[in-house]
């Protein structure tokens, strides 16, 4: 299964409507770029990346510039040795975290179809399916019901509320949708909106009323997030916090947190995600795989990760639902919100730019 070519395609998507988050701009489109491997039997392997300095910390032109470098390397590589291939991506990929994940992704479903096998059975086949919380943006206390009374409408019965920005109205804001749908389970991801005792603080109000609290102070500040976790009765996990390997090995050692928020989109693909739920593994740490506002291929790749591991005992997995005009189909089904994998070789996605 030779390369003959490799593709790069920027694509700019439109969101349904703004995003806002603690700490940035309202996000209103996101740049993406998709890669696909030819071979010469003419099967066609895909890859994406989502290009955004918010989201990823990484500009469009910089993104496209490095997958344009991997491009040139791709047809010299063969899918099977992919330890071998992504060690070779990498050193043309440079900083580009964006890039690699393309590449590694598109290496991976180039894989599956030579092995003829779904990626989620290829990566490790611990299940099918798997849970997803539906996502409530920052809005006010009437508009977070009214979006969590149309999501379980749709199916869904598990949110992740975002926060950050005022605290005792995102306690309230759960304290509405809680006691409205007291039987959902509810997360706050404040995206390291709070200080300290701001986190203490409200968790140990929300005790009881939600399921977890992600990343409740800013990033940088692990002495900080150890306290927190020290000092909460319900789980602290961390997202922002998250870096790669050696950041996950060192919040292990010291039980900085109780788990750690892996999303493919970041972190350079699946390969590396794979390192570190390993390593949280290891450390007795619990994995949630979660996403940014991103393509359905992507939100695949997420899946068959998540699907692969015992450790991961949550998944956020939503974000593919607010694009507009998304190239890529397929990959799995949504039914009440459980994601279910497909059983077509590789990622399962079809790209129709």
């Amino acid at each position: 299964m030779q390369i003959t070519k490799a593709e790069v395609t920027p694509v700019e998507l439109n969101l349904l409507r703004p995003i806002a988050m603690a700490n940035v701009p309202a996000i209103e489109r996101v740049s993406t770029v998709f890669v696909r491997l030819e071979t010469v039997r003419g099967e066609s392997a895909w890859g994406c990346a989502v290009a955004h300095p918010d989201l990823t910390g990484e500009d469009s032109q910089d993104v496209i510039e490095s997958c344009q470098n991997c491009a040139e390397l791709a047809p010299d590589l063969f899918p099977t040795n992919l330890e071998y291939s992504l060690d070779k991506l990498a050193s043309v990929a440079g900083e580009s975290s964006s890039a690699m994940c393309a590449f590694d992704l598109a290496f991976h479903d180039l894989f599956g179809l030579y092995t003829n096998l779904p990626l989620h059975e290829l990566l490790g086949g611990y299940r099918k399916r798997i849970q997803t919380s539906a996502t409530i943006p920052i809005s006010s206390e009437t508009e977070s019901l009214d979006k969590a009374q149309e999501l379980a409408e749709a199916g869904f019965r598990m949110f992740k509320i975002k926060g950050g920005i005022d605290p005792e109205e995102d306690v309230r804001r759960v304290r509405s949708i809680q006691k409205t749908l007291p039987n959902h389970i509810l997360r706050l991801d404040p995206d390291g909106g709070y200080d300290t005792q701001v986190a203490i603080d409200v968790a140990q109000v929300l005790a009881g009323k939600i399921e977890m609290l992600e990343q409740p102070i800013p990033a940088g500040d692990l002495e900080a997030l150890q306290h927190v976790t020290r000092r909460s009765s319900i789980p602290i996990l961390a997202d922002q916090s998250v870096t790669g390997p050696t950041s996950v090995l060192d919040m292990a050692a010291q039980h900085i947190v109780d788990g750690i928020s892996v999303k493919v989109a970041t972190c350079g693909g699946l390969h590396c995600a794979q390192q570190v739920d390993a390593i949280a593994r290891a450390g007795r740490l619990s994995t949630m795989v979660s996403c940014i506002i991103e393509p359905r291929l992507l939100t695949t790749a997420g899946l068959s990760y998540a699907l692969s591991s015992p450790n991961v005992k949550y998944a956020d997995l939503d974000g593919y639902m607010e694009m507009v005009d998304d190239p890529s189909v397929g990959g799995f089904i949504l039914e009440d919100g459980w994601l279910v994998a497909n059983d077509e070789p590789g990622l399962g996605c079809a790209v129709v730019l």
